[in-house]
């Protein structure tokens, strides 16, 4: 059985920053195997993404509202991703999800890319 656990969320003022991991777990799983993306929902919208990596991390993809400020990196020997976000505004407010794909073809900005979720970490971010 697959689990992604997030963690790393919280309540931090605007301009400041968090970073938050993802770690996969289950007997056989590992994440080197997997693309990973981060997707966030805020309440009343629907999920958005935010950021995804490639399996060997050389190639990585933002959304435009987060570029320039978020840094999705990951650890394959630890079987964590992680999200680093520079510069919050309190619209990045929200609940943040990591996803794991393995899907032949896929696009990184496309829920339906992803195989497995996590059950997310609230973000909130305050003026």
């Amino acid at each position: 059985q697959v689990q992604l656990v997030e963690s790393g969320g919280g309540l931090v003022q605007a301009g400041g920053s968090l970073r938050l991991s993802c770690a996969a777990s289950g007997r056989t799983f590992s994440i080197s195997s997997y693309f990973m993306g981060w997707f966030r929902q805020a309440p009343g919208k629907e999920r958005e993404f935010v950021a995804g990596i490639s399996r060997v991390g050389d190639n990585t993809h933002y959304a435009d509202s987060v570029k320039g400020r978020f840094t999705i990196s990951r650890d394959n020997a630890k079987n964590t991703v992680y999200l680093q976000m520079n510069s919050l505004k309190p619209e990045d407010t929200a609940v943040y999800y990591c996803a794991a794909g393995y899907r032949p073809s896929y696009v990184y900005s496309r829920p339906t890319s992803y195989n497995y979720w996590g059950q997310g970490t609230q973000v909130t971010v305050s003026s």
